[in-house]
């Protein structure tokens, strides 16, 4: 098995930049392709409605155990293998999915799939390893565009695959592009060896003095963890209120309406190339600001209008260009840290920020069914309104939260 080298201070390549994003993408669209399909999939697997939010929670829960305790081993283990080892994992588990029976066996492969899919936060991390400090922004933006591309690509594609082929297609699609990917990481994704030094349980102990003593991970992980519940909140409940009597909207429309929302990550590479000119700190205020704005342009504009839905739409757009935005900044003050402990606060960060978003998502049909609309876009301004309020922390003398990094 080869691989390209690199020299750290040299720009990384174009086309490693695309390789990554692009692998990020894959990886982390299957933790979302069950989440417009409960219904058929339940149906199809005798799942019964009480237990069917096992489907995407069991997935959540399995990715969250993944972030914690499989990723920090990119500090420990070649980067390449690890990665592939855990491509190999999903590949499995996409398949059982796509052959599953009944609700054991299904509950079982959304568990693996979110364990094993963790290898794209053990790529993304590349991006900043390959990089030198002036540009590393710049590349890690670039690669998230990607890992954003498929969070929000995935279920609009799920629902169009699924309205094509049947459910199970769209996991049988994706064990393919698994196994793709997996040649083409082999062949082209460089080895990474972390320094020698310590063993697994060390790591791990470790992983809680890193979050004592770093201030600027907890700041980041706070602020993307309100964002991100917000972002969930949004995305989980929209799809009701697209579909209820105030739209009318088909799922095929409301896959379009997905579609159209993922404009907004072209704020990842924009972010990028702000941090690394230093301004962070400006940059982190717009971005959170801009997503708690599209909570307020939802709810004091939502009658059951045309004119409404394009509306909706751009506050969508707003509010996913903030998230990105905001999501790219945070890693760039946390990836300047240190290489060394690099994959370990990846792991931190984003089971911090992805636990925020199983609260939002959790909260999100609670919210619209007794509140409606109107109680979800408050419900989703307030978790900005507190990051906003956190964030004005930052003006008293003393506090540095990466924006120099």
């Amino acid at each position: 098995m080869t691989s390209h080298a690199y020299v750290p201070d040299q720009e990384i390549p174009a086309w490693m930049i695309i390789l990554l994003a692009a692998a990020a993408g894959i990886i982390v669209a299957n933790l979302y392709y069950a989440q417009p399909l409960i219904g058929p999939i339940s149906a199809a697997t005798g799942i019964s409605p009480g237990a069917a939010g096992l489907i995407v929670t069991l997935t959540q829960i399995g990715y969250g155990l993944g972030l914690l305790f499989i990723v920090p081993m990119g500090d420990l283990f070649e980067n390449r293998r690890l990665v592939l080892i855990a491509l190999g994992i999903t590949c499995l588990s996409l398949l059982c999915a796509a052959l599953a029976q009944n609700a054991t066996q299904f509950f079982m492969a959304s568990f693996a799939i979110g364990v094993s899919s963790v290898g794209a936060q053990v790529l993304v991390p590349y991006a900043a390893h390959l990089s030198p400090p002036q540009s590393r922004g710049k590349a890690v933006g670039s690669v998230m565009s990607g890992l954003l591309l498929g969070i929000l690509l995935a279920r609009p594609l799920a629902s169009l695959v699924t309205d094509l082929f049947g459910w199970h297609a769209i996991f049988a699609i994706s064990a393919v592009l698994i196994v793709g990917l997996m040649l083409v990481l082999a062949r082209y994704l460089p080895q990474r060896h972390p320094p020698a030094g310590l063993h697994y349980m060390a790591l791990m102990t470790s992983m809680w003095t890193l979050l004592k003593t770093t201030p600027v991970l907890r700041r980041r992980s706070a602020y993307h963890a309100l964002v991100f519940a917000g972002f969930s909140l949004f995305w989980t409940t929209v799809p009701l209120w697209l579909a209820s009597p105030a739209f009318n909207l088909s799922q095929r429309g409301i896959a379009l309406f997905a579609f159209a929302g993922v404009i907004g990550v072209v704020a990842a590479p924009i972010a990028g190339r702000v941090a690394d000119r230093g301004w962070s700190r400006v940059a982190t205020g717009v971005a959170m600001s801009a997503v708690a704005a599209s909570f307020l342009l939802m709810h004091f504009w939502s009658s059951e209008s045309p004119a409404a839905l394009f509306v909706l739409l751009v506050a969508a757009i707003l509010l996913d260009f903030g998230v990105s935005a905001n999501l790219v900044l945070s890693q760039r003050a946390i990836y300047a840290l240190g290489s060394e402990v690099r994959s370990r606060l990846n792991g931190l960060f984003m089971a911090t920020f992805f636990a925020g978003g199983a609260l939002g998502s959790a909260l999100g049909g609670w919210i619209y069914a007794h509140a409606g609309w109107g109680g979800t876009t408050l419900l989703g301004f307030a978790f900005l309104l507190v990051a906003l309020l956190y964030y004005l922390t930052e003006f008293r003398a003393g506090v540095e939260a990466g924006h120099r990094a």
